[in-house]
């Protein structure tokens, strides 16, 4: 029996500008776009195939309103649909992972000047992989090249080995739940890492979105934010072989702190490249 339709398409429109007034209210950005993201993939489409839809199935219908009901609440959408895009890469993320964002393919873009040749086998380690987001756009450039991530969490663990088979790219990586770098070694050509760096006392400040819904450890950089990254300094020359490369995350205003800590272990500091919000967002070291 086939599934009725339900709403109308001009009670579609009605069912969206409702939504898009109820977003507005509970403070989301771009609530119109919110509302048609939701629809869309309610529906089982895109944004483009919403507008050729006859309507929403009495499913179809029930999923958007029960979406509906967790974007108010300050879930990310990300976690709604379970997908995110990163790089070139279609991602599953899940809420034992920080979700990818724009602000960190400024390492890839990092990765991609400082070692321009994509033919190289090199050996890739992503310190703390979550998604797997930055290993496999690394490997995805590099057709060579091989990788490992490693996680504490176990489910991002896995979750990172799933993005690597939904990517195919499995062949040519391996996650391990592990702390840190504790169960690799080196050495490595290029190392990763997008660690925990906003201070503790500023956690309560992020957003609704992040700070209720995104998971705290993946977030929190001790007192003073730079727990991980003395970590990171302590065990990254001995990861990395002769003239390798690390590339790291930085948080606003940690573009001198950082780098201090990397000197004072024997790296060289060879570029601080900011994001498209001019911050400077991936520091890149040499051994």
């Amino acid at each position: 029996m086939k599934e009725t339709m339900a709403p109308s398409p001009a009670n579609l429109r009605a069912l969206l500008s409702a939504a898009t007034e109820r977003l507005h209210r509970a403070g989301i950005e771009a609530p119109q776009r919110e509302a048609r993201l939701l629809a869309a993939h309610a529906a089982g489409t895109d944004l483009a195939g919403l507008l050729r839809i006859d309507g929403l199935t009495d499913a179809a219908h029930a999923t958007f309103i029960h979406m509906l009901g967790r974007r108010l609440n300050h879930e990310p959408m990300a976690y709604i649909t379970g997908q995110a895009g990163f790089w070139s890469l279609d991602l599953a993320v899940s809420p034992a992972t920080l979700i990818p964002r724009a602000d960190s393919e400024t390492l890839v873009e990092a990765v991609l000047h400082h070692l321009p040749d994509r033919t190289r086998a090199l050996r890739v380690l992503d310190i703390g992989t979550g998604t797997g987001c930055l290993l496999l756009a690394v490997l995805a450039e590099y057709g060579q090249a091989t990788g490992i991530g490693t996680d504490i969490n176990p489910h991002a663990a896995r979750l990172a080995a799933h993005n690597a088979a939904r990517n195919a790219l499995a062949s040519r990586c391996a996650t391990l739940c592990c702390n840190w770098a504790d169960a690799v070694c080196g050495p490595f050509d290029l190392v990763l890492s997008n660690p925990p760096y906003i201070p503790h006392a500023d956690l309560a400040g992020l957003m609704p979105d992040v700070v209720a819904h995104e998971p705290a450890r993946a977030l929190d950089g001790g007192p003073d934010g730079l727990v991980a990254y003395r970590a990171l300094a302590a065990i990254v020359p001995a990861l990395l072989a002769p003239g390798g490369t690390a590339v790291l995350e930085l948080g606003i205003g940690q573009d001198r702190s950082v780098p201090a800590l990397m000197r004072e272990r024997g790296l060289e500091v060879a570029e601080i490249r900011p994001d498209l919000g001019g911050i400077g967002r991936a520091l890149v070291v040499k051994k």
